[in-house]
């Protein structure tokens, strides 16, 4: 009885040993994990432009990314119809979280990089693949019309097929050069099957993947709705 008695005691000495050593760690590795996370998000936006960048960001350090990024890019927060939320920086911006919410309360990010050529505009857009969410970063030169580059993510699109969008660079540098409007009417970029057609405003789909292929085509059509007010205000001014 008594045998029973320490086992016990033994083990829930033991469960509260390793419950505050857990949380120990968990508290103790967060602030490098969130130095990680940041990294990562802000190498993730560079990549849309990486032709315009001062050197070549694969084997950049995490330190020069973040000394890149911190020197070149502006940081915005767009409201639902493009008028800038002050007090907030663009990266503190969580695209899922902003999707749950009404679109009339969605915030938007908006990065200025301030390069040798002149300013790029990088928008975020986000929208649904095969499986799950895709992602991406979108930069327009100062025309707000014509697509500097882009970087896709997602989240588990079938390698070979939609995950094409992240893993065959052919892909995202179509889109270089591409325009968004036609004359004065929005018209995106689409992805498409059977052959380019319209050579300003479409770019290949992924063989095999349509449903990949469809989302982004959506992704951009919709995603980049939000942003064109601000477009227009910048034009007008210019």
């Amino acid at each position: 009885m008594h045998s029973n008695n320490y086992i016990t005691i033994y083990t829930v000495i033991m469960t509260l040993v390793v419950s505050v050593v857990l949380a120990f760690l968990v508290i103790g590795l967060r602030p490098i994990h969130s130095a990680s996370e940041a990294v990562f998000k802000k190498k993730d936006i560079l990549s849309a432009i990486s032709n315009e960048l001062p050197g070549d960001l694969k084997v950049m350090t995490d330190q020069e990314i973040l000394q890149l990024f911190d020197s070149k890019m502006e940081q915005y927060v767009l409201d639902s119809e493009g008028n800038m939320v002050e007090g907030e920086k663009a990266e503190s911006i969580d695209m899922a979280a902003e999707e749950k919410k009404p679109a009339a309360e969605r915030r938007y990010p908006l990065f200025i990089y301030k390069g040798e050529k002149g300013k790029l505009y990088l928008t975020s857009i986000r929208g649904n693949g095969l499986w799950d969410k895709i992602w991406g970063y979108v930069a327009f030169q100062e025309d707000m019309n014509t697509i500097a580059g882009v970087s896709f993510g997602h989240v588990a699109e079938t390698p070979g097929l939609g995950a094409e969008i992240t893993d065959n660079p052919n892909f995202p540098a179509q889109f270089k050069g591409k325009q968004i409007f036609e004359g004065d009417d929005y018209v995106s970029v689409a992805v498409v099957k059977g052959g380019v057609k319209k050579p300003t405003h479409e770019v290949d789909g992924i063989s095999g993947a349509t449903i990949t292929s469809v989302g982004v085509s959506d992704m951009f059509q919709k995603g980049l709705q939000p942003y064109l007010p601000y477009f227009e205000s910048i034009k007008s001014a210019n």
